[in-house]
C-alpha cells in the first residue's frame, strides 16, 4: 500500500540540485529514512528529501531557508562539490487525470506517495545530471573543434597534443559517469517492486527527453573521443616518422664518411 505524503495540500515545490561527483550515503546508514533505493529521508519541518549516491538530491515540500539549511548538513558527505551545481524547480501537482503531464515548470501527479515522488526524483536527479554535462562537453566540443578545423589545413598538430590528453580524460570521465554510475537510460529498481508506476515514469522521462538528450550527448562525446584519437594518432606517426627520417640521415652521414675514407686511402 503506498504511503502518502502531503495529505493536507495540493501542490508543494521541488527542487534538484547535481551537488558532487558523489554522495557518502554510507554515513547516513543509521539515519532514519522512509524508503530505499532511492533513499528518502524527511528533511526541515515537513518536508522530504530523495538522495542518490551519484551527487544528485531532489527535495519537497522545503521552504528556500529549510533547503539552505538541509544542504548546510548535507556538505560533508560531498564528494568533489560544484562550484555552480546545476538546479531545477518545479512544482508538483494534484489532478485526477493526465498524471506525468509537465508543463511551465509544473508536474501533475495523481498522488503525492513516496513511490511517486521517488519516480520524480528520479528523471528530475538525471535531467539536472545531463543539463551538467551537457554544459561541460559544450566547452570541451569549443576547445577542441579549432583542432578539426586545423586537420582541414594541416597535419603540424604537436601543440595540442596535452591539450587533447586532458579533453579526452574528461570526455572518458563524463562517459563514464552517465553510463556507469548514473545509469541515465535505465529504469528505477522502484519499477520492479510497483511496476504501475511504470507508465508515470516513462511519461516523465519523455517529457524531460531523458533518452533523446543522453543520445544527443553521447554523439557528442564520441566525435570528441574520434577527433582526439585521430589528432594523438597523426601525433604518434609524425613522432614515429620523425625517428626514421633521423634514422635514414645518420645512416647517409655514415655512408658518406665511409666512401670519405675510402677516397683518402685510395688517394
Amino acid at each position: 500500500m503506498e504511503k502518502l505524503l502531503f495529505e493536507d495540500r495540493e501542490t508543494i515545490r521541488a527542487q534538484a540540485i547535481f551537488l558532487g561527483e558523489k554522495l557518502d550515503l554510507h554515513s547516513l546508514a543509521q539515519t532514519e529514512y522512509l524508503a530505499k533505493k532511492p533513499l528518502v529521508v524527511s528533511a526541515g519541518q515537513q518536508g522530504y528529501a530523495v538522495l542518490f549516491d551519484y551527487g544528485a538530491v531532489v527535495m519537497f515540500g522545503l521552504e528556500p531557508i529549510q533547503e539552505a539549511s538541509f544542504l548546510t548538513h548535507l556538505r560533508p558527505l560531498i564528494v568533489s562539490p560544484f562550484k555552480t551545481p546545476e538546479t531545477e524547480e518545479v512544482t508538483l501537482k494534484l489532478v485526477a487525470a493526465g498524471a506525468g503531464q509537465a508543463d511551465n515548470g509544473v508536474i501533475y501527479l495523481q498522488s503525492l506517495s513516496i513511490e511517486s515522488l521517488q519516480i520524480v526524483a528520479d528523471v528530475l536527479a538525471k535531467s539536472v545530471v545531463l543539463a551538467q554535462y551537457e554544459e561541460g562537453t559544450a566547452k570541451v566540443f569549443d576547445k577542441v573543434e579549432p583542432v578539426a578545423n586545423e586537420l582541414a589545413f594541416s597535419t603540424k598538430t604537436e601543440r595540442w597534443g596535452k591539450e587533447l590528453l586532458r579533453q579526452l580524460g574528461t570526455t572518458l570521465a563524463i562517459q563514464h559517469k552517465i553510463v556507469g554510475r548514473v545509469e541515465i537510460i535505465d529504469k528505477p529498481d522502484l519499477l520492479w517492486d510497483s511496476p504501475e508506476l511504470d507508465r508515470l515514469h516513462r511519461r516523465l522521462e519523455d517529457e524531460y527527453e531523458i533518452r533523446e538528450r543522453h543520445t544527443t550527448l553521447e554523439r557528442k562525446l564520441q566525435l570528441i573521443s574520434t577527433t582526439a584519437e585521430t589528432v594523438l594518432d597523426l601525433l604518434q606517426h609524425n613522432s614515429s616518422l620523425r625517428v626514421e627520417w633521423y634514422v635514414v640521415t645518420l645512416i647517409v652521414i655514415e655512408i658518406m664518411l665511409s666512401l670519405f675514407d675510402l677516397f683518402l686511402q685510395v688517394s
